[in-house]
Formats: C-alpha cells, structure tokens, sequence
C-alpha cells in the first residue's frame, strides 16, 4: 500500500474543518436565541442575513452578516497561518460550500453571500473591498439583495484579475457559479419583475 501524501492529507483536513466552520447556521441559532422563529419557515425560507432582516430585526440580521462572513474569513485565516495559500483556498470554498449545504439541515443551507464576501476579504481584502462595495452600490441602487449579490459574484474574477490577484481567479469562478446557481429562483424573480426588494416581508 504506498504512503499516504501529507500535504494531501492536510488539504483534507482543512477542507473538512473549513466545512465544519461553513456549516455553523448562525441565522437560525440567532433566530431561535432572540425568539424570532424557525427561519426555514419565514419568508424566503433561507438561512442568511436577508431573511433575517424580514422578521424585523435588525440587530439580528447585522449579527448574523458578521458572523457568517466570519466563518469564511477564520477558515482562511487559520488554514493560511498553518498551512499556506493552497489550503487557504481549499478552506475558503469548503466554508461557503458548508454554509449552503449544512449537513445540519440536511444540506439545506444559505445561499453564501456573507461568506463570499468574508472569504474575499480574507484571502485579498482589496479584492473583498471591491467586492462588498459593487454589492452596497448595487443593493442601494436597486435596494434588491440578490441583484447585488449577483452582481458582485459576477465581477469577482474579474476584479481579482485587474488588482492583481490572479491566483484567486480559479476559486472566483467557481464561487460565482456556486452562487448563480443557490440564485436560481431569484434569477427568474428578477426575470419576472416580481424579486422582493431588502427588507420587504
């Protein structure tokens, strides 16, 4: 049986505590913490910041964006400090792929944004700076969500090509397809005129 590669090994390990970290439902412990309800059960059904913001509280909602776009960044933060950029990588988009499909609740999870944009700022806070900014003009242009989330995912590659940050190009495509497709529905909301606006109910 040949040897185990170490550096695989360890890419593995940061990959299954980057999903551990990811798959922590913030929005739905901060839900049942401030007596807000069961999220999957309120409007959009989803996990995530937005869908806190619906039940009218914004505290909760504010708590829930920081911690998880948190989780992204300490995924990246620890795997970089302890094992370099590759796995730092790997953690990164193990993280969002826990966030949206915990295996808590049954691979039913957010759709990633908060943790995109945390990650982002981890792995090059000039390009998570660019990122969160297209994402605030664009919600406070068109005050939709999804549009700015959609619209800053698109971008990514390419900003993180014009800032110089090329060895994250990969990872951003693959993070903007993985959120075009937890957007789906919302892309066809939009496509109809019919995707509610941030904070609608």
């Amino acid at each position: 049986m040949p040897p185990i590669d170490s550096s695989a090994a360890m890419l593995v390990l940061w990959a299954v505590l980057g999903y551990g970290l990811g798959s922590v439902p913030f929005g739905m412990v901060l839900a049942r913490l401030m007596g807000l309800g069961d999220l999957r059960k309120q409007g959009s059904g989803n996990i995530g910041a937005t869908n806190v913001l619906r039940t009218g509280n914004r505290a909760a909602a504010a708590a829930t964006l920081v911690l998880d776009a948190g989780k992204g960044a300490v995924a990246v933060l620890l795997a970089r400090a302890l094992a370099g950029e590759a796995a730092a990588q790997l953690a990164g988009l193990a993280a969002i792929l826990g966030h949206c499909y915990p295996v808590w609740l049954g691979f039913r999870g957010g759709k990633g944004v908060a943790t995109f944009l945390g990650l982002l700022l981890a792995l090059s806070w000039p390009l998570g700076l660019a990122a969160c900014a297209t994402w605030a003009a664009v919600a406070a242009a068109a005050r939709i969500s999804s549009l700015a989330a959609l619209t800053a995912a698109a971008l990514s590659s390419i900003l993180a090509i014009f800032l110089g940050h090329g060895e994250v190009f990969v990872l951003t495509i693959a993070l903007t397809l993985l959120i075009f497709w937890k957007h789906r529905d919302n892309i066809t909301r939009l496509r109809n005129g019919t995707e509610p606006q941030i904070g609608a109910k």
